[in-house]
C-alpha cells in the first residue's frame, strides 16, 4: 500500500482527493491538510510516500514545498493553472493533474506512481526438486490392514492400474496394493512421475524408447492415451525429466 496525503488550501478540493484515495485499493490514506508545513512534518517523518499537493497555497506554494521536500517522498501536483506543469516536471513530479480532476485521470496518475513506488517484481519460477525435500520414497498399502511396503521413488518404473487393484513395478518385483490409480498419482511427485494413460503412471526417467503412441519402459510396451498425449509430448518436447 502506498501511504498518501492529500494537500490543498480549500478542504472541500483535498476531500475529494481523499475520496478519490480511499476508493483506489493499492493507496492508504494517512490524511488531509490545508498546511503545507504540516505536511512537511509528515513527510519529514517518513509517514507519507505520496503527497497530491495543490500549489497554490499561502505561505508555503506547492513548488517551494518540492524544493523544500528534497525528493523524501514523491508528489502529484494537483491545480487549476497549467503554467506550472513544466517547472513541476523539472522538480520530478510524477504527474500534474488539472482542476476539475476525474478519477479516471487520478487513477492514471496513481498508476505511475503505483509503477515507481511499488514496482510489480515478476514471480521466479520454483526450481523443482526431482522428489519432495526430504522424502524420496512412498509407503504402499499391503494385504492386510496395517501393512506398508516402502518404496524408493527412484526403484519405481511404471504403475499399473487394473479393475480392483494398482501393480507398481520395480526392476526387482511387482507390488500389488488396492489403492486408486488416481490417488497414488496425487501422492507421487510431479516430475518424475506422469499419467499417461487412464491405466498407466510411467517415471519419465525409466523411459527407453518412444515410438509413436506407445512408450517403451525396459521390454514393456505401454500406450500413450489420447487425454494424456497433449500434455506428456509437451514434456518430453520440453526436454524435461520431469
Amino acid at each position: 500500500m502506498i501511504r498518501c496525503l492529500a494537500v490543498d488550501d480549500e478542504s472541500y478540493a483535498s476531500d475529494i482527493i481523499a475520496a478519490f484515495i480511499t476508493k483506489t485499493p493499492f493507496l492508504e490514506l494517512v490524511g488531509t491538510t490545508t498546511n503545507a508545513f504540516e505536511a512537511l512534518n509528515l513527510v519529514n517523518e517518513g509517514k507519507v510516500d505520496l503527497v497530491f499537493l495543490d500549489i497554490q497555497m499561502p505561505e508555503l506554494t506547492g513548488i517551494q514545498f518540492l524544493k523544500i521536500c528534497g525528493g523524501k517522498c514523491k508528489v502529484i501536483l494537483t491545480t487549476a493553472y497549467p503554467e506550472y506543469a513544466l517547472e513541476g516536471f523539472d522538480l520530478d513530479v510524477v504527474d500534474y493533474l488539472l482542476k476539475p480532476i476525474s478519477y479516471e485521470r487520478f487513477y492514471k496518475a496513481a498508476t505511475k506512481a503505483q509503477q515507481i513506488l511499488a514496482p510489480i517484481v515478476p514471480v521466479q519460477q520454483e526450481i523443482v526438486a526431482p522428489y519432495p525435500q526430504g522424502n524420496d520414497f512412498i509407503f504402499i498399502k499391503g494385504d492386510t490392514k496395517n501393512k506398508f511396503i516402502k518404496v524408493n521413488y527412484d526403484e519405481i518404473l511404471y504403475i499399473e492400474g487394473l479393475k480392483n487393484y494398482v501393480s507398481v513395478y520395480t526392476a526387482s518385483q511387482r507390488i500389488v496394493t488396492y489403492q486408486a490409480l488416481r490417488e497414488l498419482e496425487v501422492e507421487l511427485p510431479k516430475p518424475p512421475f506422469y499419467r499417461i494413460h487412464k491405466s498407466y503412471i510411467i517415471s519419465i526417467e525409466k523411459i527407453k524408447m518412444i515410438d509413436g503412441n506407445t512408450v517403451y519402459i525396459n521390454d514393456q510396451s505401454i500406450p500413450i492415451g489420447e487425454t494424456y498425449k497433449e500434455e506428456f509430448f509437451k514434456v518430453v518436447r520440453e526436454g524435461k525429466k520431469g
